[in-house]
């Protein structure tokens, strides 16, 4: 089985980020996407019991070679960063349509059976790109998996996935190759080793540039724009309802007031 998971460099939810220009400040404190190391997790597992590779793949700033890498440490076999200047600023859209360029660049060695991504970057938090990646790449898409079984075989593999949404339990299944979106229900991320970590250094990783995917010239631009962008501040202190034995009547009409 060849798995592909989508990372993202992302900065770190509890440091003070910041916006510039319309865009969030990356390259200081930047972390792996947490819910990203769920989907590392899950295709790591995978290929533990099913054999095959696991290839994480990235778009982004140099700097998000250090995303790939803690995939690498986490048990990835290689790893791909898509980095170009033409990409700053690139939407869901975009990043959908680049991703997958590079899945199918990867195709072109051999078949990519799954693609799996977390459920949502902690930056932009649009959940868009799952769904939009399957849309470019043509393929079923699976999303908010908190469970997921792979059954038969190399060239027939069947996925079958269950998430709960709206109050309801579903469970839906694909054949071979499908997208795959995961929630951080789905398992608990490894911690690497020192073992693990300094055996991370030894695996490949290959960065590319528009010009290396073979869509390069065709792919679409972002198709939104930020206008504009800033910090959301209070507009004075809050109120403190101490609970005496009515505060859910008092709150209550504190809300009514407030719409009012």
């Amino acid at each position: 089985m060849r798995i592909v998971v989508c990372v993202k460099h992302v900065p770190d939810a509890q440091s003070d980020r910041r916006i510039e220009d319309g865009r969030v400040v990356r390259g200081e404190d930047d972390v792996l996407n947490e819910l990203d190391e769920n989907a590392v997790e899950e295709a790591v597992s995978l290929v533990e019991a099913h054999g095959g590779e696991v290839v994480a793949v990235t778009m982004g700033p140099e700097d998000a070679h250090d995303a790939v890498m803690r995939a690498l440490q986490m048990g990835a076999d290689r790893g791909v960063v898509v980095t170009d200047d033409r990409l700053a600023g690139a939407d869901a859209i975009a990043t959908a349509a680049v991703l997958a360029a590079a899945v199918r660049r990867l195709g072109s060695e051999a078949p990519v059976d799954l693609v799996v991504t977390g459920m949502a970057s902690l930056d932009g938090m649009t959940s868009m790109v799952p769904a939009a990646l399957a849309a470019e790449l043509r393929w079923p898409a699976l999303g908010l998996a908190h469970a997921l079984e792979v059954s038969g075989a190399e060239g027939d593999w069947r996925v079958r996935a269950e998430r709960s949404a709206d109050g309801f339990d579903e469970v839906s299944e694909a054949g071979a190759p499908v997208v795959v979106s995961v929630t951080d229900q789905i398992n608990e991320p490894r911690y690497p080793s020192f073992q693990t970590m300094r055996a991370a250094r030894a695996k490949p990783v290959e960065q590319w540039t528009l010009d290396d995917l073979a869509e390069g010239e065709g792919l679409p631009p972002s198709s939104t724009r930020v206008l504009e962008a800033g910090a959301v501040g209070r507009s004075g202190p809050g109120t403190v309802i101490a609970d005496s034995g009515d505060a859910g009547e008092r709150l209550a009409r504190y809300l009514i007031e407030e719409a009012e």
